[in-house]
């Protein structure tokens, strides 16, 4: 039976660099088709030539058996193909309900849009995702995660018989998680094709039919999931370390506390209204203090207390033993505090080039009458090298690296004049095990300068890989403390 999507010998370059070399990839109907590599490995420029965002490329593409060549993202949409970016595209500032309908608002009889019927719309596709939220709330005042399951409706509500999801999972929690599969299946079994992209290899292996493995721009294996483990994606993805890696998910992690070290910050009686309540926490000078729970747990809006973006109610926060108040974030930033949110878009320019955003954080430390571009190039330089940044190109675009390589570049913002205390919002969401890697040596090496970090996660592995100590929330309030003990994933979810 012929696929319903067939790609072959696709070829494309961004100036002198080569994304994807020759790649075939095909995509049956009712199939839901798995895509892994590391960061940089082209699965995404692949997907966004299926999806229209690049159109110029080498090779040919045939849906149903015509060859096509999108030339925009409409034209991809009209042809049925719809795609969910791991950077969203919400609307911050509208409602759930116009962004479920945007580009398709339904009017009434005089040409007006028809808003009870668009409130109505979104409730209806929301509820066949089992997410209860009212149509009328502001996006940006909702999670991350509710975010991406909103623009999974979205893409639904569109009608495409083709959904590419890239990154679906890595602001979910476990039962967000089985509630979107469960929405995957119903789909699949429609005859509607799925492309999954992900670097949670259990995820791939529990929802795909058939996985394609990328890597150095080429489509190295493709293989049912039924016929292969998680070893063997690992094996062809980087080709070593995989015994490391295998380890790393499945064994227990001994924590290793620093009770002796000097207090840092520290949490008393913390409350803020529908986020968490009464949190008290002590994080120590180079310490890592990992933050688990599942969404909507309130360690995502403690993260951002500790910037000053939401104000406690209650409670008590000081820094080296001193009260203080972080009304607000260039109050925090004075204070000495640092935040990395879980979503890149907030905190970096994806037009301008590297070394711009590198620098950004520390602009007024090096320009301190004029700018001095040399200067910051300079140490754009140094960073992209000692973080293996890549392509090692400081005048290169922010926004045309991989998801991991933009979270280095973030991470490269804090570390020619670190901060007193650094505040991680989910940092490796979305990023290959080698990228992963990576993002650890940097916390830890800043962490071994003596810094304060609290890392806050829905994701066991991330906290499990960076943790000192780990705290576990739910539903607001600090349930456990693990400490100089074994702890594992299933621990951890178990707890939470």
């Amino acid at each position: 039976m012929a696929p319903l999507l067939d790609l072959s010998s696709i070829t494309k370059t961004f100036g002198g660099v080569t994304a994807l070399r020759a790649v075939d990839f095909s995509l049956a109907a009712g199939e839901i088709h798995g895509l892994v590599g590391e960061n940089g490995a082209g699965k995404s420029t692949l997907m966004k030539i299926i999806a229209g965002v690049h159109a110029l490329y080498q090779g040919e593409m045939r849906l149903e058996g015509r060859e096509v060549r999108f030339a925009s993202p409409r034209d991809a949409r009209n042809a049925g193909i719809g795609m969910v970016h791991q950077e969203l595209s919400v609307v911050a500032d509208l409602s759930v309900a116009e962004n479920v309908h945007l580009g398709v608002q339904p009017v009434g009889r005089l040409g007006l849009i028809d808003w009870r019927a668009m409130r109505r719309g979104a409730a209806e596709h929301l509820a066949n995702l089992g997410i209860d939220i009212d149509p009328r709330t502001r996006m940006g005042d909702l999670p991350l995660g509710l975010q991406q399951l909103v623009e999974v409706a979205r893409v639904l509500f569109s009608g495409a018989r083709i959904i590419i999801l890239d990154e679906p999972t890595s602001a979910l929690a476990p039962p967000e998680v089985e509630r979107l599969f469960g929405l995957l299946r119903r789909l699949k079994e429609t005859g509607r094709s799925i492309v999954f992209i992900s670097h949670f290899l259990d995820d791939v292996l529990a929802i795909c039919d058939r996985v394609t493995v990328f890597r150095n721009g080429h489509a190295v294996a493709t293989e049912p999931c039924a016929r292969i483990g998680k070893r063997w994606i690992i094996d062809r993805m980087i080709g070593t370390g995989h015994e490391e890696l295998e380890e790393s998910y499945l064994a227990d992690i001994e924590l290793h506390s620093r009770p002796d070290a000097k207090p840092v910050l520290e949490l008393d009686g913390l409350t803020r209204a529908g986020a968490y309540r009464d949190v008290s926490l002590t994080v120590r000078a180079g310490e890592v203090l990992g933050i688990y729970g599942f969404l909507g747990s309130g360690q995502l809006e403690l993260a951002r207390t500790l910037f000053g973006v939401f104000r406690a109610e209650r409670g008590r926060i000081a820094l080296d033993g001193r009260a203080v108040r972080l009304s607000s974030t260039p109050r925090a930033r004075r204070a000495g505090i640092a935040f990395l949110p879980e979503s890149r878009r907030l905190m970096l320019f994806g037009a301008e080039p590297v070394f711009k955003n590198a620098t950004i954080a520390i602009l007024d430390r090096i320009n301190r009458l004029w700018l001095r571009p040399a200067a910051e190039r300079a140490i754009a330089r140094r960073h992209v090298e000692q973080l293996r940044i890549r392509p090692a190109d400081t005048e290169r675009t922010l926004g045309t690296l991989s998801g991991g390589n933009q979270q280095k570049v973030a991470l490269a913002k804090w570390l020619t004049h670190p901060p007193r205390v650094l505040v991680l919002s989910e940092p490796t969401r979305g990023m290959d095990v080698g990228a992963k890697d990576d993002v650890v040596k940097i916390v830890r090496g800043l962490r071994d300068q003596g810094i304060a970090i609290v890392v806050v996660s829905t994701e066991p592995e991330t906290v499990l890989s960076l943790a000192d100590r780990i705290v576990v929330m739910r539903k607001g309030r600090v349930v456990r403390e693990f400490a100089d003990e074994p702890v594992s994933k299933d621990r951890l979810l178990e707890v939470a």
